[in-house]
């Protein structure tokens, strides 16, 4: 099989019409569908359920579009590589984050447009589950996780250290408290990320292993309208403390250390082990680690 016909069985799969596929390639359908009986040969499978209308997968297409997608992202990051050999003043960065790690990127990045202007920078909003997988498969270089992540195949490296915050309205009762115990918080009403995490599993577990009620009756699909809710005198929270630190600034929000809650959230930079980084990946590798020598405090740069 070659990578054209790949290509004209993804273009299938996606449109689920090879006159469709031929519209979106350029091509006449009677060579895609010469393409597709070619591919189906060399396989030994039927690739589609030619009684459907709809054109769906078999068995066997289901499992080479996973094959097909990586070889196909393959082949544009060598594209990519080898246009970035000739001309070393462009290229382009894609990291995946989710909303919380985006925010560590904001202060890297700027730093990273001033010195390389010339670079496209693309972040990837993902969940935090998929982010390793999508790393694996090719689709971005880079990732920011704030776990480490299980999948083989993946170096990190913690370039920042974050804790979990109890945050409050200015005019909250717990305002003015220097630290206060879990137990105190069982008639608070909480605003949750209705987004699993680790970390939000072992909330969950501190405050059962202490028999307090966590009463979740708000839950909000981001953080930045938790603690906007929050702002508002809407009940109290637990987010990341990098998200708050320009609301603590303004004094829009207040934060409470909680004694049985110091969780520390490790932001770890992910790439895959053993390859070969675009120029771009490198020079932004070095803006990280010059940064944490920069600031220092929370920002690191710990391989593991």
């Amino acid at each position: 099989m070659d990578l054209f016909q790949l290509e004209v069985f993804l273009a299938v799969a996606d449109t689920k019409s090879f006159s469709r596929a031929a519209q979106k390639l350029h091509r006449t359908q009677p060579a895609i569908s010469q393409a597709i009986r070619k591919l189906e040969s060399e396989v030994g499978e039927p690739l589609l359920q030619r009684a459907s209308r709809d054109g769906s997968l078999t068995d066997a297409g289901l499992l080479l579009k996973d094959y097909a997608e990586k070889l196909l992202n393959l082949r544009g990051e060598a594209t990519s590589a080898l246009s970035e050999l000739r001309q070393l003043q462009s290229g382009k960065l894609s990291i995946a984050a989710n909303e919380f790690t985006s925010v560590y990127l904001l202060a890297v990045l700027e730093q990273f447009r001033r010195l390389c202007p010339m670079i496209k920078v693309a972040v990837q909003r993902s969940l935090a589950s998929q982010i390793a997988q999508e790393i694996l498969n090719h689709k971005v270089e880079m990732g920011v996780l704030s776990f480490r992540p299980e999948l083989d195949g993946l170096r990190s490296i913690v370039v920042y250290k974050d804790e979990l915050t109890f945050i409050v309205h200015p005019q909250h009762p717990l305002a003015q408290a220097e630290e206060v115990q879990i137990r105190q918080l069982g008639a608070q009403s909480f605003v949750a990320h209705n987004v699993p995490s680790p970390y939000r599993a072992k909330v969950l577990e501190a405050f059962k292993r202490h028999r307090t009620p966590l009463n979740m009756e708000v839950e909000l699909p981001t953080i930045e309208a938790i603690k906007r809710f929050v702002a508002m005198g809407n009940g109290v929270a637990l987010v990341p403390g990098i998200c708050i630190e320009e609301e603590l600034k303004r004094g829009d929000l207040v934060r409470v250390p909680v004694r049985e809650l110091k969780f520390e959230r490790k932001l770890r930079l992910v790439y895959r082990k053993g390859a070969t980084l675009s120029h771009a990946a490198r020079a932004f590798l070095k803006i990280v680690e010059s940064t944490a020598a920069q600031r220092q405090g929370r920002y690191v740069f710990e391989k593991e």
